[in-house]
């Protein structure tokens, strides 16, 4: 049997006391109870002590000739680290070790196990408010800015499945940083458009500096609308769901079913050189 090692890859959260950081590797022991039999490794792209490319190193040389590295991206959506960095990393330990095998499963994604994550702490808010109306409570699905057009669209998508599976009549999509638009923006056109209530929803894994940033943007825009009962959800968190769709990644990352392409790859760089 092939000696395997399943490397997961998180971001890395900058915040006072590692928080973020420890409750991946919380998340991780989770995972691991489920597969009490695999050799789950843990490392992070930045702000950690284990970075990407440490991590790969560790986790070769644990598989060893002729065994494989499984890496599964703890990442919800396909920007920078996705294309880039993680795929440039893998070229390197491949060159370093030709004799493992690395496979690359992709990013989490815009799906049914995230969407019904995130219903469940738009619930939770809705509980907090006292269950009002949902078709005058607007919801501001709020994620990670980024410069790449699919990813921002990732949560444009994901914003209209709350849509489309829920009663509230507006939800939105913002950013925290890096586009637009801002959470201050949406949340003065829900204002202008009559919303009584506004939740906003942090389409985040763990928590972090941001996360904690959006709580005071979130007091400070209390304080511009008082008429408003303005809400912070819960970020995604260790949920079921989340677990289980790592478990889905998992499977197909084994039988190869739903590998990453070379998106970020020495040649695909070298492609978007040559053709600007």
């Amino acid at each position: 049997m092939t000696n395997e090692v399943i490397l997961l890859v998180a971001h890395g959260a900058r915040d006072p006391g590692n928080e973020g950081n420890r409750e991946v590797e919380a998340f991780a022991e989770l995972w691991r109870a489920r597969h009490p039999d695999a050799n789950i490794q843990v490392c992070w792209i930045e702000y950690a002590d284990i970075l990407l490319e440490a991590g790969l190193e560790k986790a070769a040389t644990t598989a060893g000739s002729g065994g494989r590295v499984l890496v599964l991206p703890l990442i919800l959506n396909p920007a920078g680290h996705i294309r880039g960095d993680i795929p440039q990393a893998l070229d390197a330990a491949r060159l370093a070790h030709p004799t493992v095998e690395f496979r690359y499963a992709p990013h989490l994604g815009t799906t049914q196990q995230l969407l019904k994550a995130l219903r469940y702490r738009l619930h939770q808010a809705m509980v907090s408010l006292h269950m009002p109306d949902p078709r005058t409570t607007g919801v501001v699905l709020l994620a990670r800015g980024a410069s790449d057009m699919e990813a921002t669209g990732e949560v444009a998508k994901m914003a209209h499945w709350i849509y489309e599976t829920t009663d509230h009549e507006l939800v939105l999509p913002a950013f925290t940083g890096i586009c637009f638009p801002r959470l201050e923006q949406v949340v003065q056109r829900l204002d202008r458009l009559g919303m009584s209530q506004i939740i906003v929803l942090p389409d985040y894994l763990f928590t972090g500096r941001l996360i904690k940033r959006i709580a005071q943007q979130v007091e400070r825009l209390r304080l511009q609308y008082p008429t408003r009962s303005i809400v912070q959800a819960g970020y995604i968190g260790a949920h079921e769901q989340l677990l289980d769709l790592l478990d889905l990644r998992l499977t197909q990352c084994r039988d190869g079913s739903a590998l990453l392409p070379c998106d970020g790859c020495s040649l695909a760089l070298a492609a978007e050189h040559d053709h600007p």
